[in-house]
């Protein structure tokens, strides 16, 4: 859980909370020196994170009232009044820890789910969220908390402008955004792993080398706002959300606060904290009430606040924690690669192939950092992000494999071994480590699941419709606890009575044509005339260079041109459009759409958000809605 009491950091704060942060590094590195760590056991944990979502299977901003009802300790807030954490209790790792996981977050999920019905809400287990929109990254869906508030202050102005994200897969997606708040659009599974500081950094660098593995069989966030992207575009996506570098920092090689790193640890933890101080700046500041160094002295266990406060605003995707329990200090691995869901079975057996990884590939006689390059590391995980299954990854030694077999040959027999010798259920690791093999030979992993169904639904309906239907298929095998593997793919069912498809026609955002054929004000009205013919459509809108929405061009006005007996072919578009057109905003009501074009007697709406074109809407997609809204009200009628 992070730090929620912290306050602004004027200079004065800002020196003070510095100097606790180099103290608190020199008392990790006594520490580490006389030997003051929990060694000869190893747990493991895990977060939970989840999507609330509301009856019509999108994003629910309840996270405030829910928690108010549960009162469960083990929940608390994330950044969006959407998005929900739940941290399981830590398990020795042996016997039937997996097990016990499993039931642990079963039962937290069940606790959510029946609470947030009372709210006609429920969680989704995913990566992003499919129905996910662009208004609901506003900040008005951040969790009204100071940590949050203030880490949205202190990022955007070390920004200096607004965070970009470009992403490209099947789709594109490009997007500019004023806040941190894309960081809401993800969640997650985080696994933990307790390590000996003189292991710390052995076991570190076969975290950094099986997460493209692991990765590649668990991906599950490949849709955004109805673009297809990566098959785990949350790794993307996070690595842009909070990237805080200006041009000049990024040029001169500064990592982002979100990034898998450079090099192989060395020696120690310490090497980490270190180049952290020395790249990012202090974003938030608590309460300081700890002079670390003077706690050891003492006798006792420092919490190091300061360090763990700092620690928390740097997402590296492996990152190392230093935690106190009962007085006594430990430190952990913490695997951020994991996606939520797709089930529950299926993050436990992603978690079980982690683990069982990191107890066996430390054991071999050769550090992991002497017989494969960093390189390949970073660029296998990347490949995993952005392909899954059908990533290529150079390996051990230099050799290369396709994901499928490496996983199948190499490492599952491999992890088997690392658990069984570990103590685990020999039953508990042919049931976990089973759905990972099956998963991969059949190739259907939570991402290429949703890819599957929309690219088997075409071009029918909505692709909000689309998405949403994916969505409601999602939370239904869910429920039902089935691994992914074993899911039928979604279909978009013909019956007018499915209330997902009343759903996808609400707003205008979500009917609207964003494929559009465009001109600018001194371009020749013959150009608009010819794309208008190819395009078979009646109404092209004008923008500027830098995407403004300046006018609209329609058919009527180039029939009054011809009738003045003008020719178009020198003419410019700018001389004859209507220059201030009506438009409406993403979120503007369908039903309202159908009154205002009635009422100003337009045939056409172009579709603003920022002073920016982003769609359009025409009589012939509100005559479908209308055409729908009868049909749904016959159907109704003839059922009574």
């Amino acid at each position: 859980m992070g730090e929620q009491n912290v306050h602004e950091l004027d200079d004065q704060k800002r020196k003070a909370f510095t100097k606790a942060l180099l103290n608190d590094v020199r008392a990790l590195e006594m520490m580490l020196e006389r030997g003051l760590f929990e060694t000869g056991i190893r747990r493991i944990g895990a977060e939970q994170e989840m999507f609330l979502v509301d009856e019509n299977l999108a994003a629910a901003p309840i996270v405030m009232q829910l928690l108010e009802r549960l009162n469960d300790p083990r929940l608390t807030t994330e950044l969006a009044q959407y998005n929900l954490e739940a941290n399981l209790d830590p398990q020795v790792f042996g016997d039937g820890c997996l097990r016990q996981m499993e039931v642990e977050l079963q039962d937290v999920v069940d606790t959510v789910r029946n609470g947030a019905a009372a709210f006609n809400s429920d969680i989704l287990l995913v990566g992003i969220l499919p129905t996910l929109r662009r208004s609901d990254l506003d900040l008005d869906s951040m969790t009204p908390k100071q940590r949050y508030y203030e880490l949205n202050r202190v990022m955007r102005r070390l920004r200096g402008d607004e965070f970009k994200v470009q992403i490209k897969g099947i789709d594109e997606f490009h997007l500019s955004h004023d806040s941190v708040m894309l960081e809401a659009a993800n969640t997650s599974f985080q696994i933990h792993f307790q390590v000996s500081p003189d292991e710390f950094a052995p076991f570190y660098n076969v975290a950094q080398a099986i997460s493209a593995p692991v990765l590649a069989t668990a991906v599950n966030s490949p849709l955004l706002m109805g673009r297809r992207l990566w098959s785990e575009t949350r790794i993307a996506l996070f690595e842009r959300s909070v990237d805080t570098r200006s041009e000049l920092q990024s040029g001169r090689g500064l990592q982002p606060r979100v990034h898998f790193g450079d090099r192989w640890l060395r020696k120690s933890i310490l090497e980490i904290f270190q180049e952290d101080i020395t790249q990012h700046r202090s974003v938030l500041a608590g309460d300081l009430t700890e002079d670390a160094c003077a706690v050891l002295h003492s006798g006792k266990i420092p919490q190091l606040s300061a360090l763990r406060l700092h620690n928390g605003t740097i997402y590296r995707w492996n990152r190392p924690c230093y935690g106190v329990k009962d007085g006594v200090a430990h430190l952990r691995i913490e695997h951020r690669v994991l996606p939520a869901g797709p089930t529950v079975v299926d993050e436990v057996a992603n978690a079980a192939f982690f683990f069982g990884l990191m107890a066996s590939l430390t054991h071999d006689s050769k550090p992991i950092a002497d017989v494969m390059e960093f390189e390949h590391a970073k660029r296998n995980f990347f490949s995993a992000a952005q392909t899954g299954l059908d990533a290529q990854f150079t390996w051990i030694g230099g050799k290369t494999f396709t994901a499928g077999h490496l996983i199948t040959n190499e490492l599952l027999p491999s992890a088997r071994d690392g658990l069984l010798q570990t103590g685990i259920d020999a039953s508990d690791v042919d049931r976990y480590l089973g759905i990972i093999e099956e998963r991969v030979a059949s190739q259907q992993t939570g991402s290429q699941w949703a890819l599957g169904s929309v690219i088997g639904m075409g071009n029918r309906g909505t692709s909000d419709l689309r998405s949403r239907q994916v969505t409601a298929s999602m939370l239904q095998h869910q429920r039902s606890g089935e691994p992914v593997h074993l899911w039928p793919l979604a279909i978009l069912a013909d019956d007018k009575r499915d209330k997902n498809w009343r759903s996808s026609y609400q707003t205008v955002g979500q009917i609207m044509t964003t494929d559009l054929f465009t001109v600018q004000p001194g371009d020749i009205v013959d150009l608009a005339a010819s794309v208008m013919e190819w395009s078979h459509v009646r109404h092209v809108p004008v923008e500027n260079e830098s995407g403004q929405l300046v006018g609209l061009l329609s058919h009527w006005d180039l029939l009054r041109l011809i009738a003045r007996g003008s020719s178009a072919e020198m003419i410019e578009v700018g001389t004859i459009m209507r220059q201030d057109p009506v438009t409406v905003s993403p979120n503007f009501r369908t039903i309202d759409a159908i009154h205002l074009m009635r009422s100003k007697q337009v045939a056409c709406l172009p579709v603003v958000e920022d002073g920016k074109l982003v769609g359009m809407i025409t009589e012939r997609d509100l005559i479908i809605v209308s055409s729908k809204l009868l049909e749904d009200f016959l159907q109704k009628n003839d059922n009574q």
